[in-house]
């Protein structure tokens, strides 16, 4: 009697997450590129050209929604930059490094090396390497930033770092059973690529090659989280239909695929997930039209300044992520985020712009005067089986409603997205997005014109292709927030 694919005992479960993946240069590549391994997955799976990100799409916030099963409401990361009420002090685990100088290199490597998942990532939600354990199954986390598990682990940081910053050596942390971050914690006795220049082993190929060395040893644990990080600089510069950075992690992927008995071995065994993690906009050339100053919108409100942090007099706190921006008010009486929203109206490059009050959410657009509202439960229903009340004009998100059923356009989950941003920490603040073509820029930030950026709302950042073979089991919605659920139910039945 035959055994269908289908039908055989898998090891276990293989996630590669590959920065900035997009379907149409995905396409591209796969048309006009000399791939390899790409096309021989592709060739043997099912493909899924649109699973929505969580927002802001930016890569803390999409590890920690994929890990947990909750958007940022319930796991508690918000964005790579965020204002901390409780310790009135911005947040910052590495959106640029000027930034980081301002608002102390220290402070900012201790939160990111530590305090992010220890701290920051809520405990009253469980990781998948924290269930997996609980289960008594075991788990791999290869260079991604978010990592939170059940085992004792120490991260050593390197002298030369330490040479500039007032850290530690040995930070302990609680994180999966096979741990890979950089240098900072290893698992092959192998140097390569995790030099000073290799930015510490935080690159593809000391990805592959710490993965390839549980392969090679036979020790790959029930589910792997393998991330390649380097596409995402691809992208930025050079534009979101840039392909040789695919082509690249396609010939990266070569020795790892190689370090199975067999290919076929590989995918007969396992089960495969290949999946980005956010998407990108196109930025104009033009820098007067493509980046938008934050701090001019807001003129003449006085606005904390990184290297000082929160002085009395201060109004208003700016965390940019890239294509979106957290703004705070310091002083609700003084400066209500009704008026951050009133200033940011103004400007016909901001797509959408929302804060929350007495249980709704509001919404307004740049050089738009309709107002749109709406909060949890009610008579509507959307494609996720999400229930809302709302109220104003909804076309400002884009919704499309047919008999009391709400279906998203050009925003993605536009609904529950926006409300867990504007849930996921305590403040009063707007949250506000720009459209493609654009982006924020304050004091320090990184631009892009003439490249990419994300952390939008628009589709452009929020849709990303996963590709998976092994398996005919697909997710209950193609949402990275549901992937959780689904990739425990494939172990667990395996």
């Amino acid at each position: 009697m035959m055994v269908s694919q289908e039908t055989l005992p898998k090891k276990g479960v293989i996630m590669v997450m590959l920065d900035t993946l997009m379907d149409k240069p995905f396409q591209q590549a796969l048309e006009q590129e000399d791939l390899s391994v790409l096309p021989y997955f592709m060739d043997r799976g099912e493909y899924y050209p649109r699973v929505v990100a969580p927002y802001p799409t930016m890569s803390v916030n999409v590890e920690s929604t994929l890990l947990t099963g909750h958007y940022p409401d319930q796991h508690r990361v918000p964005a790579l930059a965020w204002f901390n009420q409780k310790e009135n002090r911005l947040i910052n685990y590495g959106t640029h490094v000027l930034e980081m100088r301002k608002l102390g290199l220290s402070t900012c490597l201790y939160d990111s090396f530590y305090r992010l998942n220890q701290e920051h990532l809520s405990s009253d939600v469980k990781t998948i390497h924290e269930e997996l354990a609980d289960q008594g199954l075991t788990s791999a986390s290869i260079n991604p930033l978010m990592h939170k598990g059940n085992v004792p682990t120490t991260i050593t940081v390197p002298s030369l770092i330490r040479l500039f910053v007032s850290l530690e050596k040995n930070i302990e942390i609680s994180a999966a059973d096979k741990f890979v971050y950089g240098r900072l914690a290893n698992l092959s006795p192998l140097k390569k690529y995790s030099r000073l220049w290799n930015k510490y082993g935080f690159n593809n190929k000391f990805s592959i090659q710490e993965f390839s060395h549980l392969v090679k040893n036979d020790t790959i644990p029930d589910f792997s989280f393998v991330y390649l990080p380097d596409h995402d600089k691809n992208v930025h510069k050079r534009g979101p239909m840039d392909t040789k950075g695919i082509k690249d992690m396609d010939k990266q992927l070569k020795p790892l695929m190689d370090a199975f008995p067999s290919w076929e071995e590989a995918l007969k065994n396992y089960i495969w997930i290949i999946i980005g993690d956010n998407g990108q906009s196109g930025v104009q050339k033009d820098k007067n039209k493509a980046l938008v100053d934050i701090r001019k919108l807001l003129q003449p409100l006085k606005i904390t300044k990184l290297r000082k942090g929160v002085q009395n007099d201060d109004q208003v706190v700016v965390a940019s992520n890239l294509r979106s921006c957290f703004i705070y008010t310091l002083k609700p009486d003084e400066v209500p985020v009704t008026e951050i929203a009133e200033k940011l109206q103004t400007d016909s490059r901001v797509e959408m712009a929302a804060w929350k009050s007495e249980g709704w959410i509001h919404v307004i657009k740049g050089e738009c005067n309709e107002t749109f509202t709406f909060k949890e439960g009610g008579s509507m229903k959307d494609e996720y089986k999400q229930t809302w009340e709302i109220d104003g004009d909804h076309s400002l998100l884009d919704l499309s409603i047919t008999e009391n059923v709400i279906e998203f356009g050009d925003y993605p989950d536009a609904l529950k997205r926006l409300h867990s941003a504007l849930h996921s920490h305590e403040g009063e603040f707007v949250v506000t997005s720009v459209k493609p073509g654009h982006e924020f820029i304050s004091e320090s930030t990184p631009k892009h014109p003439n490249g990419a950026s994300h952390g939008g709302f628009h589709k452009n950042d929020s849709f990303i292709p996963m590709l998976v073979t092994g398996t005919d089991a697909a997710p209950d919605f193609l949402r990275i927030v549901d992937l959780k659920k689904w990739i425990l139910n494939l172990i667990q039945s395996a």
